[in-house]
């Protein structure tokens, strides 16, 4: 996401190298390709020219210090006046309740569906709540279904009425269900259309009225852009909706929709969600969008996505071994298996500083690891355990068990133990270098 505009802000930052100071002048084709890289991204003219008009006063108003050049405070200017067009801060996310109840909302094809079990996902494993699906959709059959199996999956239970046709009334009975076992959130689920109709807006209306919910988030498919805004904007002046969420986010977007949205209808992004995985969800942080379209890439995020997976017991464990010299093939399985977890590969990477723009036209494939997870496990418990123990014979024997030619299984071997003889030079660092000063370590 994003790709397209943040090449065409970084090339519209070029405009100012070489420059001493901004003025009237040099910062007129710097404001101009910025307000068409903002239209092009599916942003309404008005706000990109009001956006633009922000920027340039405030760039001509600051005096660019010595130490700073004007592409450089240009870009933090922008950087903030992102953040700000989509919201400023993060949002407040209401679930006290008895249970808490929460309503979503959006046309046919958005994502709600998904998104239900996403967010009941979220709640369960980040928030310790105990959550209840709620199959409002009474039109499409199918709906009932992928919910029952995105619960399954999740092991939280779907409350649904198959034979009723009454979604305030499934509504109603849900919550009593709720009460009754216990659960202290309930997501409602409801049913969209292919186009805003009459019928579906006084539904979900319907249901508001019926049940109050604590919070009423439209869930809106970022993909389709400047129809995105639009359908919120029709939804909000009927349902008064308390939050957006943007899916989709990993298709082919321009951005345009995160971008405007908050503008339009002045309710918050409240979540971002991509990919079909349900821990795919990420609370939305407007400054760290505004960076990451600005490719100074998310380094906060990274980090509370790795502390997630982070399991203090088994990093002692790991860093023990380390220092022993004793890190094998099964050490090295386990720690793939947590970087998986933690998200799409090349999002993670596009986090770190500099790389997302490097990496743009990489591909970067989720199965990236599979090759090297295919030779660890054709290895027996005793090789994962002791590296130096597998021979040419063994070699072969993995070889044809994960289905890789011997070059491929030595490659992965020599690397392997070049990654071993580097952790061993930097447990012979003098101390306050090596293992004892890296993130995690303890000494």
């Amino acid at each position: 996401m994003f790709e397209s505009l943040s090449e065409r802000l970084e090339g519209a930052f070029k405009n100012l190298k070489g420059e001493a100071k901004i003025t009237e002048l040099n910062i007129a084709a710097t404001v101009k390709e910025i307000r068409r890289a903002l239209v092009d991204a599916d942003v309404n003219y008005k706000i990109a020219k009001d956006f633009t008009d922000r920027v340039k006063d405030i760039a001509l108003g600051t005096k660019v210090i010595n130490a700073v050049s004007p592409g450089q405070l240009m870009t933090k200017i922008v950087k903030d006046e992102l953040a700000e067009l989509m919201g400023g801060t993060e949002s407040t996310f209401n679930i006290t309740g008895n249970p808490a109840v929460i309503l979503i909302a959006g046309l046919q094809g958005s994502g709600k569906t998904t998104f239900s079990g996403k967010l009941a996902n979220y709640l369960k494993t980040q928030k310790g709540k105990s959550p209840l699906l709620v199959a409002g959709d009474i039109y499409r059959p199918a709906a009932i279904d992928q919910l029952m199996v995105l619960g399954g999956q999740i092991g939280v239970d779907v409350y649904s009425e198959r034979e009723n046709k009454n979604p305030v009334e499934i509504a109603q009975n849900a919550i009593k269900e709720a009460k009754a076992k216990n659960k202290n959130v309930v997501i409602i689920d409801t049913a969209g259309r292919l186009a805003i109709d009459e019928a579906m807006m006084t539904e979900v209306a319907n249901i508001k009225n019926a049940v109050n919910p604590q919070e009423i988030l439209f869930v809106v498919d970022s993909m389709t852009g400047q129809d995105a805004v639009n359908t919120a904007k029709a939804f909000n002046d009927r349902l008064d909706f308390s939050g957006v969420v943007l899916t989709k986010l990993d298709g082919d977007t321009r951005g345009g929709a995160a971008l405007s949205i908050k503008y339009t209808v002045e309710k918050p992004i409240k979540f971002v969600s991509s990919g079909e995985k349900l821990d795919t969800l990420d609370v939305f942080y407007p400054e760290r969008m505004a960076q990451r379209i600005l490719g100074m890439g998310d380094i906060t995020t990274l980090v509370e996505k790795a502390q997630l997976q982070y399991d203090e017991e088994q990093a002692k464990r790991l860093e023990k071994k380390i220092r022993k010299n004793q890190f094998d093939f099964q050490d090295f399985l386990d720690q793939l298996q947590q970087i998986k977890k933690m998200g799409n590969l090349k999002d993670l990477m596009a986090m770190i500083p500099g790389v997302g723009k490097a990496i743009k036209d990489v591909d970067i494939s989720d199965d990236a690891f599979k090759g090297v997870e295919a030779i660890i496990k054709s290895m027996t418990p005793y090789e994962r355990s002791n590296p130096d123990e597998i021979n040419q014979s063994r070699k072969q024997r993995i070889a044809k068990g994960s289905g890789k030619d011997m070059n491929e299984v030595n490659a992965f071997m020599k690397q392997f133990d070049q990654m071993r003889q580097m952790m061993k030079m930097m447990n012979k660092m003098p101390m306050g270098m090596g293992m004892g000063k890296m993130p995690g370590m303890r000494r």
